[in-house]
């Protein structure tokens, strides 16, 4: 059994799939240790056990809207491209979705995962509520109206303080997205002229190899808020693709969201790739660090003069936008960010190599790890990058005293000292 990409091999002695809550608790219970697995979209061992792996994809599906229409509560194995379909007959939506649609909503919350937009914090900030199942077997609701510190320490947990079986997630009225690609545009205009690529739209990605000295940007309109027109047939030195474009040079774009303009649901536009195939280029591998905001002239320089050493590894490379959090372990926590993220070819060694570069020019820059991506930093050393760290490991003593969600990663960077 592996993950997505297929570099990690788990190792549980059992791989469970309850199809109650209430199975789901007895397993826990009895389990001496256990890791819940969502979707698989990691990239590490964050997920992995020596006991009980649990898959919730056989728990009962349901979406329940609140009566004023403000809220919605999903099981935890629920994805987001089913989320979305289940949401729009409503006329509803959620403010916005990471690249792809296929990863899970508890482990993509769990791990600090996001789209891009200045205005739009990571995915786990939508969460208002959730329900666990903790090592004992019992259940607990957390929300942030009743329990705001506690709350705010468990939406991003890492699967450290027990099984997310539920979420309640803030919604607002469904909308739609107008899309476009704007090819070359300099890395001096991105840089010098950040604020301006990135305020351009809802929500914006720049992809790049690092070998050259432009970018392919991403421009996603929201048609109520921004009009349905674009910036221009000539933008900030790029012109306006005259085609669809897949993110990385050369794949075809069959498979990609529609561009050209044309204005589509929310969650049609807003990832990359439709949610009806498995959007890879191959095998691949990736990592993320997402740096404060004001960092991302001084990181694009860094990455520029990487390039000749990283750009071969590389099959692209996106920067991002995500605005302050105030979850605990959120890569975002207390900072709008900028995020680097980067999808390697699937050579182990090299790409760890052009990792620990990248990670020595940016993280005296304040840069956090995704905590699903690779990345070279020692573990240990991840968890001094967050000033609620030891809040974190009082929580998780306190919710999970016997240890039983904690693998060696969850050890390595954030067992209690």
């Amino acid at each position: 059994m592996h993950n997505w990409a297929g570099n990690i091999d788990f190792r549980p002695a059992r791989v469970q799939r309850p199809t109650t809550v209430d199975e789901a608790r007895r397993i826990i219970a009895g389990a001496g240790q256990v890791k819940v697995l969502g979707s698989g979209h990691s990239f590490n061992r964050i997920a992995d056990t020596p006991g009980e792996l649990l898959m919730l994809d056989g728990l009962p599906r349901g979406l329940d809207v609140s009566a004023d229409r403000r809220t919605v509560t999903v099981t935890g194995s629920m994805r987001y491209a089913q989320l979305a379909r289940e949401l729009q007959p409503h006329g509803l939506a959620l403010a916005n979705l990471a690249s792809l649609p296929h990863i899970s909503v508890a482990g993509s919350c769990a791990t600090g995962t996001h789209g891009s937009g200045d205005g739009q914090p990571g995915l786990a900030s939508a969460v208002t509520a959730l329900r666990l199942i903790t090592s004992d077997g019992e259940l607990l609701d957390l929300s942030r109206a009743e329990d705001p510190d506690r709350f705010a320490g468990s939406v991003v947990g890492l699967g450290a303080l027990g099984a997310v079986v539920g979420l309640t997630l803030a919604v607002e009225p469904a909308f739609e997205v107008a899309q476009w690609v704007y090819d070359d545009v300099p890395l001096d205009r991105i840089a010098d002229r950040f604020d301006e690529v990135f305020g351009a739209a809802y929500s914006v990605s720049a992809f790049t190899d690092w070998g050259g000295d432009t970018a392919n940007v991403w421009v996603k309109r929201r048609t109520d808020r921004e009009g349905g027109a674009h910036p221009g047939k000539r933008w900030l030195d790029g012109r306006l693709a005259d085609g669809p474009r897949h993110p990385v040079p050369g794949l075809s774009p069959v498979h990609c969201t529609e561009q050209l303009g044309l204005p589509g649901p929310w969650h049609e536009r807003l990832p990359h790739f439709r949610p009806d195939f498995t959007p890879s280029a191959g095998d691949e591998l990736q990592s993320e660090l997402l740096l404060p905001r004001e960092a991302a002239p001084a990181a694009v320089a860094a990455l520029r003069a990487l390039g000749p050493r990283i750009a071969p590894l590389l099959l692209t490379s996106e920067i991002r936008t995500v605005a302050a959090d105030d979850l605990w372990l959120s890569p975002c926590y207390g900072r709008d960010s900028v995020a680097v993220h980067c999808t390697w070819r699937p050579v182990e060694e090299p790409v760890r190599q052009a990792i620990t570069l990248i990670e020595a020019e940016l993280l005296p820059l304040g840069a956090r790890p995704h905590w699903g991506k690779l990345f070279a930093l020692r573990a240990e050393a991840v968890g001094a990058l967050y000033e609620r760290a030891d809040d974190f490991r009082r929580l998780m003593t306190a919710l999970d005293p016997r240890a039983a969600f904690r693998n060696d990663f969850i050890a390595a960077a954030l067992a209690p000292q």
